[in-house]
């Protein structure tokens, strides 16, 4: 597999505008993601100050809400957020709302039924030829409409005390083909430990492809460093990236850069967007994500309807809301920018295509 040190000498012309990549030494760029992530948004009173929002929309519910799924927004995603705009797409996004103390009766803790699927701690086995490794507890952004939110992570991770049942698991099923890596984030694994567990699949001899899962590149640029993208190059699997950007204003020149060093490296990248009601439910957004992730390379793949995990009925839509969204999509967009609009049901062997 090419490096990026190899893609450098082969691509000079990539690295010969100062608004392109600019690649620095691998000490520095871990200093500056770790630093970042520390300094993260941690409480509601932090996020309403640094967007200069009125005090009053802090509340016993909002602190209660942040107390049952933690607040915790990077400084990079905070800086596209719009001060002083409580409506803004980007601020619902993180913000405990006090809706999510309601008790809806369709929405439940666990609606995917991934308990059911979990044969080894830290892994999940739902569908046919691939499963999916649980590699941490942490996001480096909580999403409120996340559908781990309430997951028993616990215990039930990837770590030192499960990986060799893990690779057991994994080495007496041979019809898999795919692992996933999924989180909390997987990207948040130090290079070190994401090159261990990389090590750790290699023997397996019918495992062909490996899939991340990560909304680090939209959320936190800067881990996407020089040694990350060697470390996953040196792997002999074939790699897919599936970001997650529900909203084109996620999108700015840090964003653009990590997304560049990516395509550079050749990793193929995804995105997969959930259709949230106040967020992106209309078609001129869609539209506009659609086109900015071509722009910058990106392959549109799913959008999803919201998982109906307890805390987020505030993001649901109607399914024929949604399907009329779709519809427009598809009247308006090429064939190679429309994402295909699905459900994950749970039981189900795959997801349910809506169109």
């Amino acid at each position: 597999m090419k490096t990026i040190d190899l893609l450098e000498q082969e691509y000079p012309e990539k690295n010969q505008n100062p608004s392109s990549l600019q690649f620095s030494v691998q000490q520095q760029h871990q200093e500056e993601w770790q630093q970042a992530l520390s300094q993260a948004v941690t409480n509601p009173k932090q996020l309403l100050q640094a967007l200069q929002l009125d005090a009053s929309l802090l509340n016993d519910d909002v602190l209660e809400a942040s107390k049952q799924f933690r607040t915790f927004v990077t400084e990079s995603f905070l800086k596209r957020i719009r001060k002083g705009n409580p409506d803004d797409p980007l601020f619902k996004q993180v913000w405990a709302n006090p809706l999510e103390l309601y008790e809806h009766p369709d929405f439940e803790n666990d609606p995917l039924e991934e308990a059911k699927a979990n044969p080894v701690p830290g892994l999940l086995h739902k569908y046919h030829g691939r499963v999916l490794l649980i590699t941490n507890s942490h996001c480096a952004i909580n999403c409120r409409f996340c559908f781990r939110r309430n997951f028993a992570y616990h215990d039930n991770h990837f770590s030192s005390k499960h990986q060799q049942a893990i690779v057991d698991y994994l080495t007496q099923n041979p019809t898999i083909e795919e692992v996933i890596l999924s989180g909390g984030d997987p990207l948040l694994l130090n290079d070190s430990r994401l090159g261990e567990l990389l090590t750790l699949l290699e023997p397996i001899h019918h495992i062909k492809r490996l899939r991340i899962h990560s909304r680090i590149p939209i959320v936190l640029p800067s881990r996407m460093t020089k040694n990350l993208i060697n470390t996953l190059n040196q792997s002999r699997l074939l790699k897919v990236l599936v970001i997650h950007s529900n909203h084109p204003q996620e999108f700015n020149e840090e964003v653009g850069k990590a997304l560049a060093m990516l395509h550079l490296s050749f990793l193929q990248v995804l995105n997969q967007s959930v259709l949230l009601k106040g967020v992106n439910d209309d078609v001129e957004t869609l539209i506009s994500l659609q086109q900015t992730l071509f722009e910058h390379q990106v392959q549109s793949y799913y959008l999803h309807t919201l998982d109906k995990v307890k805390g987020t009925s505030h993001f649901d839509l109607p399914l024929e809301h949604a399907k009329a969204i779709y519809q427009q999509l598809q009247a308006r967009l090429p064939g190679y920018m429309l994402p295909r609009l699905v459900s994950e049901i749970a039981g189900k062997t795959e997801k349910t295509l809506i169109f």
